[in-house]
């Protein structure tokens, strides 16, 4: 019996699916999409698998090639969402207020 993934494993490994199938969707090789985002094609299969050990700038590389970044920020944009807009005002903050013992 496999040990269950944890809530973020399980995040990381279905992100890195999505990944893996536009890349095959858009006709691409890895080999092609490890040498246009510059990094070696074990940290592309890392990306693809999911692995939560790659660094976010080896993500994000290859979500450029696969156009796929501005999905990403708009998707992590909190102003896009209801709440992120009523409470907008707390962003101009340097530091979130002290609460009081």
């Amino acid at each position: 019996m496999q040990p269950s993934l944890s809530l973020n494993e399980d995040s990381a490994a279905t992100v890195g699916d999505h990944l893996r199938q536009w890349r095959i969707l858009l006709g691409l090789s890895q080999e092609l999409v490890a040498e246009r985002a510059n990094i070696s094609l074990p940290t592309l299969r890392r990306v693809e698998r999911g692995d939560t050990g790659v660094r976010l700038g080896s993500f994000l590389a290859v979500t450029e090639v696969l156009n796929l970044t501005g999905r990403i920020t708009e998707a992590t944009d909190p102003l896009s969402t209801d709440l992120g807009r009523l409470r907008a005002h707390l962003l101009g903050r340097k530091r979130a207020k002290r609460t009081t013992q």
